[in-house]
């Protein structure tokens, strides 16, 4: 959870590294949330039937876009990679398939152009 409120913390903070614990912390919260929101939806009856997220789930993915984004930018730069790289999603398949390796990918070892490795 730690990790989670530290992405948070730095919501727009697109400099810097971020571990691949970091990351991946923050990536699994924001799903538990999301299905956590999506749950409440339905318990309380306002989840709209024709589409898949009703308005708690959809404010809570704009309220968290950004910080997502941040911290994927600043993971990008712990593999040594600029956050402009980020745009690879845009090409079907093999660019989720490449930021996946990347996100998945061990730190680059000592400083870099972004900062000192995190894990130092």
């Amino acid at each position: 959870m730690d990790w989670y409120i530290k992405v948070l913390k730095q919501y727009v903070d697109f400099s810097g590294r971020a571990r691949r614990k970091e990351f991946w912390m923050f990536a699994l919260f924001n799903i538990l949330f999301t299905i956590a929101a999506i749950i409440l939806e339905i318990v309380l009856g306002i989840s709209p039937h024709d589409q898949p997220f009703g308005l708690i789930s959809t404010l809570y993915g704009v309220a968290v876009f950004i910080p997502g984004l941040a911290v994927a930018v600043r993971r990008l730069h712990d593999v040594g990679k600029s956050g402009w790289w980020y745009l690879i999603v845009f090409i079907p398949i093999a660019g989720a398939i490449t930021l996946l390796i990347w996100f998945c990918t061990d730190s680059q070892e000592g400083e870099n152009q972004w900062g000192d490795n995190p894990k130092d």
